[in-house]
């Protein structure tokens, strides 16, 4: 029997370059995830692999539903490893997606 369960889809976004963009990103270029696991980079926009390792360990708790006293839930910035950069990121919550557990790993 399939278990349906809800995930938001969920955009990250360069909020703030506070050093020098040595990987060439600007503020405002973003990727979403989507449908659990879908990655989607703009066209025409990238996204460097070390901010973006910086925010994958936050994203399937920021998909679900958590309760109100839980920091995951209240915090949505994440800066990216890289001191000489001091790029921030949000993370912000799309639509809430009715998925079915038998269709994912």
């Amino acid at each position: 029997m399939p278990t349906p369960f809800e995930l938001y889809d969920l955009r990250i976004t360069v909020v703030a370059i506070q050093g020098r963009s040595v990987c060439g990103m600007r503020v405002g270029d973003s990727f979403e995830l989507t449908e659990s696991s879908k990655l989607r980079i703009p066209p025409g926009q990238h996204f460097c692999i070390y901010a973006l390792s910086a925010v994958l360990p936050l994203l399937a708790a920021k998909q679900r539903q958590l309760s109100a006293g839980d920091w995951m839930e209240r915090d949505s910035l994440v800066a990216c490893p890289d001191p000489d950069e001091r790029l921030i990121m949000k993370i912000e919550r799309l639509e809430k997606r009715r998925m079915d557990s038998d269709e994912l790993t």
